[in-house]
């Protein structure tokens, strides 16, 4: 049995890893897809401290690397469901079957795509499902925005001030976001609605150069910003674990509703979900799921 098992390994969950290890723990990180989580999709990271211009691939493999190298043991595998049993959880997957005393769940998100044909290859190319991330790479250029919630017009803010011009492109004539934010958005002479509206075509060849929607607009844009919701990595994983709208419900202390399971990262509820909330929350799960331990 291991002393921890912590499920994912983006920034949250190797933080949380490196912190266990080094409290002497046995660890065990389990990984559906690759080490470093969304990040590595990052073309540069600009806003983590002391690491600045580092790539986000080359940020997934140094927090790889760190984590091996003291000790955490990373296993590619898929896991399917958790369940509490006595004196700790028993994680399986389709092949396996895992134990131990507590368990961090760092699952994350994934983004909700648009689904056209060509999107992931444009994806760090012209696509980003993050302007506070990747928003600085189109100073002074024309970019889109495509949703119609909170998010989006956060986002359609943000990018009016460092950006030329941008599209904020919405399949309704009416916002799902707050009326006190859109009479804002409707404020700034840089952005323009394109209204009633779904994006059908991506253009370009190794960047993306142009969309084009079903209303017959085409826009010439360097870049698009997907805001249409995201798909907490949680549902289904722990019966009786409680969620709020998918996300795994807890405060900052990183504790769930079942004692010895903690969460960190972008799968919990949260007001911010960027890099160094995750390593925050890493930290905190890992030193909460170490007391535990002792308990």
């Amino acid at each position: 049995m291991h002393d921890i098992i912590v499920v994912g390994a983006g920034p949250a969950g190797l933080t949380a890893a490196i912190y266990a290890v080094r409290a002497n723990k046995k660890v065990l990180v389990l990984e559906a897809l690759a080490c470093g989580g969304q990040i590595i999709n990052t073309s540069h990271i600009d806003n983590y401290p002391v690491a600045p211009h580092i790539t986000g691939a080359d940020f997934g493999k140094t927090l790889q690397k760190q984590a091996e190298d003291l000790g955490v043991e990373i296993e590619y595998d898929e896991v399917t469901h958790i369940t509490p049993i006595e004196g700790g959880f028993k994680v399986e997957s389709e092949d396996e079957e895992y134990s131990a005393k507590s368990v961090i769940l760092a699952t994350g998100t994934s983004p909700r795509k648009l689904g056209l044909e060509n999107e992931d290859s444009f994806i760090g190319k012209g696509i980003s499902y993050c302007a506070t991330c990747d928003g600085g790479f189109y100073k002074g250029k024309t970019v889109a925005v495509n949703g119609g919630g909170n998010s989006a017009l956060h986002e359609a803010l943000y990018l009016s001030g460092i950006c030329d011009k941008v599209y904020l492109i919405h399949r309704r004539d009416e916002f799902r976001a707050d009326a006190a934010l859109v009479d804002k958005v409707k404020t700034k002479d840089n952005i323009e609605l394109v209204l009633n509206a779904n994006i059908t075509k991506l253009n370009g060849e190794k960047h993306l150069e142009s969309i084009e929607t079903d209303n017959g607009h085409t826009l010439n844009v360097s870049g698009l910003f997907v805001a249409i919701g995201r798909i907490p990595n949680a549902a289904g994983l722990v019966d009786g674990l409680e969620l709020t709208d998918d996300y795994v419900a807890s405060g900052e202390d990183c504790k769930t509703n079942i004692p010895g399971l903690f969460v960190a990262g972008d799968v919990r509820t949260k007001e911010l979900r960027q890099l160094v909330t995750a390593t925050s929350d890493g930290a905190i799960a890992a030193t909460a799921a170490i007391d535990f331990t002792h308990e």
